[in-house]
């Protein structure tokens, strides 16, 4: 659906309305299941994030909460999980830490007002319909960023998987830290037990039983087997939560509103990379499920969100790539299953805040480890590979970037090429000497079979618009196809068709090959140029060099021309190279008269 039609749309809006309606009643079972697994995986990723922003663990849960429900009603996808994130949480301690003066409360007035200002950037840039920025990430970019982060992902949680000692490496990317995780050696074999067996679990139950709940009947096992063992003491667990429902709200005489120029260039980064890893993480599951989200709507959803999150008392969240293919790989098919999950953290909240400290956070891990191998896609790698190389090598280059520097300088990376490759695609784009093919009507590529060259006239494709990239390989292709041709040519037609627009280099070009051929005594015609490219040209044509009679309507009224103005020299006798083309013509055309095809069709059909 297209920004448009999302406006359109606006009367079925929240996008919650035209979920609940076009709900399944075979997805109960799956969100449910779901909802439930994802619980376990919501807690501590909330509270972690939390501490990794600055602030009390419990904004986290809070965030989390908020978030789940606001995304549930305002966002489009039906399956994105939002929250605290990752690549966020850094940006926002590092802009409400150095104003925070070791409070806690001032931190948490200053993350909600921030969390509020990077909504309205978001509303704002869905109003300006920036959301089309999100088709410069084209699918092997999108492909290439969900392997990414699927390595990331990996390299994160395999140390818990396996058992490892956890080596600080001091901001090293995740595949460092991996590699001194690795180095350091396996630390404890009953961690190992629960990670690796539980992570095996989940792929023999994926393999044979796919509808089966493998990660929640793991973090079931391994809680019950660490509890029974006695482990809970030995190795780390998930950690009890914080009992009662925490303070809401912002504090606003905490806050001063001063703090707003010093949080405006932290709110506009953490927008752009909330916006870009939500929006391609959300285009990219969608595609998976053969649907369309339209950016617009991702951004209005992300910003209310947002703001619904700050007023409340939390922190800027985004798209999570870890606990959506949690939710993804336990059978959820909508947004149910994220409110079970928001749900489920207020009941712990209540009910039974230290259940969560009997679960082996290695069961965790081998949890979102399984989820992640979910998200690799060797297979369409390999398809664009064979389909395009360059896109293969895009493909790469995006998962390479995500992996080593993160998801923006990843994305930044891959579209930066994707540009590239579109400049280089447009500097020598795919350009034809046309001719007639026996039976068939119209002018074709010389490269089909039968093709013949029309004497005394040279046709030309050149498949883009002319610019300043590609003027001068437009004109050396014109020269060098004369170069080729051993008869004496008269005109050269231009089949303008495929020329979408045109800018200055490209009319100061035409104009100088039009002069050059002159000089020889060719013409030169511009054939079945689309009016706004002919009204721009004429526009930019300030001196009017270029002749109203080089225009024509279609390649054969040009051909057409051609060859009447050759039978009327033949007629009066006044040009001997003209008759020989002439008479060579109409006989290559089939017949006496030179206007018709070898099919009986005329050459301006």
């Amino acid at each position: 659906m297209t920004g448009d039609g999302a406006h359109r749309a606006l009367p079925g809006w929240p996008p919650v309305l035209r979920h609940t309606r076009d709900y399944d009643r075979r997805w109960l079972r799956g969100d449910i299941v779901a909802g439930i697994t994802l619980i376990a995986v919501l807690l501590p990723t909330g509270m972690g994030y939390a501490e990794l922003a600055g602030l009390p663990p419990y904004t986290g849960l809070v965030a989390t909460v908020v978030g789940l429900v606001a995304y549930a009603v305002f966002g489009p996808s039906r399956t994105l999980v939002v929250g605290p994130d990752s690549s966020l949480s850094p940006m926002i301690a590092a802009a409400i830490v150095p104003l925070a003066l070791g409070s806690d409360a001032r931190a948490i007035a200053l993350a909600g007002v921030l969390a509020v200002m990077i909504g309205i950037v978001l509303l704002l840039a869905a109003v300006l319909r920036l959301g089309v920025l999100t088709d410069l990430l084209s699918k092997p970019i999108r492909v290439g960023y969900l392997n990414g982060i699927a390595l990331t992902v990996l390299a994160e949680q395999l140390p818990g998987v396996l058992g490892l000692n956890r080596v600080e490496s001091d901001g090293a990317d995740p595949f460092t830290g991996f590699v001194q995780d690795v180095a350091a050696g396996i630390a404890d074999w009953r961690t190992l037990a629960l990670g690796g067996g539980g992570l095996v679990v989940i792929l023999l139950l994926r393999r044979l039983a796919p509808r089966a709940p493998g990660a929640l009947l793991v973090i079931l096992m391994a809680a019950i087997l660490s509890a029974g063992l006695g482990w809970t003491a030995s190795i780390a667990t998930v950690g009890a939560l914080p009992a009662g429902l925490p303070a809401i709200g912002i504090d606003l005489a905490l806050f001063d509103w001063g703090d707003v120029a010093a949080l405006t260039p932290a709110a506009l980064g953490i927008a752009l990379i909330a916006l870009a890893d939500t929006s391609i993480l959300s285009r990219s599951i969608s595609e998976r499920d053969h649907r369309l989200v339209d950016p617009r709507q991702e951004m209005i959803g992300l910003g209310l969100t947002n703001i619904a999150v700050g007023v409340i008392g939390g922190f800027a969240i985004g798209g999570s790539s870890s606990r959506t293919p949690v939710l993804r790989s336990a059978g959820g098919r909508s947004q149910l299953a994220s409110l079970i999950g928001a749900a489920g953290i207020l009941v712990f909240l209540f009910a039974a805040p230290a259940a969560t400290a009997w679960v082996p956070a290695a069961a965790l891990s081998a949890v979102v480890v399984a989820a992640a191998l979910a998200l690799v896609d060797v297979g369409t790698v390999r398809r664009l590979f064979r389909m395009s190389p360059v896109d293969g090598l895009l493909c790469l280059t995006a998962t390479a970037g995500v992996a080593v520097a993160g998801v923006l300088t990843g994305i930044g990376i891959a579209v930066g090429l994707s540009i590239l490759a579109l400049f280089i695609e447009q500097w020598r784009p795919y350009r034809a000497e046309l001719g007639l093919v026996p039976g068939l009507r119209g002018y074709h590529d010389l490269r089909h079979p039968g093709a013949r060259r029309i004497p005394g006239i040279v046709i030309v494709r050149f498949d883009a618009p002319l610019n300043f990239a590609n003027a001068g390989t437009f004109s050396e292709f014109v020269r060098r196809t004369l170069e080729r041709r051993r008869d004496r040519v008269h005109e050269v037609v231009l089949a303008a068709e495929p020329i979408t627009g045109i800018d200055t280099t490209a009319v100061d070009a035409l104009i100088m090959l039009d002069r050059r051929l002159a000089e020889t005594d060719v013409d030169l015609v511009l054939a079945e140029m689309k009016d706004p490219v002919r009204e721009r040209l004429r526009r930019l044509d300030l001196a009017g060099q270029l002749a109203d009679n080089m225009f024509e309507p279609t390649v054969g009224a040009a051909v057409d021309r051609f060859t009447g103005r050759l039978r009327s020299d033949i007629a009066a006798g006044r040009d001997e190279a003209g008759r020989t083309g002439g008479q060579s013509v109409a006989r290559h055309l089939g017949g006496q008269d030179a206007t018709r095809h070898p099919d009986g069709s005329t050459a301006g059909e």
